[in-house]
């Protein structure tokens, strides 16, 4: 495959941008995104710029301590983009945004992680829910490090969610899934309940992943038969009270209204 220029990554980063904007999964001045460019320097977006509104020159190139080579101020979110480079050689790209559905499960302390769409059992796997960290502080990152080596998409517990890649689009649709995702569990909450594959059926599809183009690393709770798993393998899960599912209504129904 053909390595991108400089240039054409500037350009991903201002689609991308656009796209998170106008698809709603950012607000005002929301979001970052971020590339690996070599072994030393990483191209990121800049702090207090819309994602919408982003132009190619005016992208910041940093270096692995977090100091600007161009002269700019990039994103104050910096350190989650090194910390998740430092810990992931594989990835090469980072996406955070607060998409209203998904930071929805992340705000009412809700994870993504049990196998019950088959479409991200093969692509992305369990989404788990990082514990809250002040954001543009250290600890935001370190609340990634239970997940780092083993996922590829995070909430951040009453923040947003970040995704990562091995490109810059592969980052992005990610997060979009995680936010169509959330949509879907979202619904099936107000129908009664998601229903959770059985373990056989997960397996099937986790033999699917490398026609996917999947990581090996996170399948989904077939990967996890601990207790502190999913539960794929029990027939008993807790139920969601109306008190609890309400209080989701009302903050997704917030996040998407502001």
């Amino acid at each position: 495959m053909k390595t991108a220029t400089e240039t054409e990554l500037r350009d991903q980063i201002i689609d991308i941008g656009k796209c998170l904007y106008d698809k709603g999964l950012v607000a005002a001045n929301d979001g970052n995104i971020s590339f690996r460019l070599n072994s030393e320097n990483v191209l990121v977006t800049p702090t207090g710029v819309s994602k919408g509104h982003l132009t190619t020159s005016g992208l910041e190139i940093v270096d692995l301590a977090g100091t600007s080579l161009s002269g700019g101020k990039p994103t104050s979110e910096l350190p989650l983009h090194l910390y998740i480079y430092e810990k992931r050689p594989d990835v090469q790209a980072v996406v955070h945004a607060h998409p209203p559905y998904a930071t929805g499960f992340a705000t009412a302390g809700l994870a993504l992680d049990k196998c019950v769409l088959a479409e991200i059992i093969v692509t992305i796997g369990s989404v788990p829910l990082a514990a809250y960290g002040t954001p543009s502080t250290p600890e935001l990152p370190d609340s990634l490090e239970p997940f780092v080596d083993s996922c590829d998409a995070f909430l951040l517990a009453n923040h947003g969610v970040v995704t990562v890649g091995k490109n810059l689009w592969d980052a992005y649709h990610k997060l979009e899934r995680v936010e169509h995702y959330a949509h879907i569990v979202f619904i099936a909450h107000a129908l009664g309940g998601e229903q959770v594959l059985p373990r056989e059926a997960v397996k099937k599809l986790y033999d699917l992943r490398e026609n996917y183009g999947a990581p090996d690393h996170n399948p989904g709770c077939y990967a996890d038969t601990s207790s502190s798993g999913c539960g794929c393998e029990h027939e008993e899960h807790a139920e969601m009270s109306p008190a609890e599912f309400n209080e989701i209504v009302e903050t997704v129904l917030a996040a998407v209204r502001d």
